[in-house]
């Protein structure tokens, strides 16, 4: 599982915004500010953190460690 830290750095390492996030992942506005707002693991249903995370990974970002060993991400090239 991804963390809200984790998703608060891959948006921003992506220069993408909440409305963008939103649009990718077909999860609401409101949904990812509740996300982010955790630096652990969100309360929320786990396709909505699967839709996220797979946005992101499609985006090239990795995600590293885990929630509570260092979590973080790698940024890589986009996947086509």
């Amino acid at each position: 599982m991804i963390t809200g830290l984790q998703i608060r750095m891959a948006r921003s390492a992506l220069r993408w915004s909440v409305d963008t996030l939103a649009n990718q992942s077909n999860v609401s506005v409101r949904t990812i500010k509740r996300m982010e707002s955790s630096d652990g693991i969100p309360g929320s249903n786990a396709p909505n953190l699967k839709a996220i995370q797979s946005s992101f990974e499609q985006a090239g970002i990795e995600f590293i460690g885990t929630p509570d060993d260092r979590p973080g991400i790698r940024i890589g090239k986009p996947k086509t």
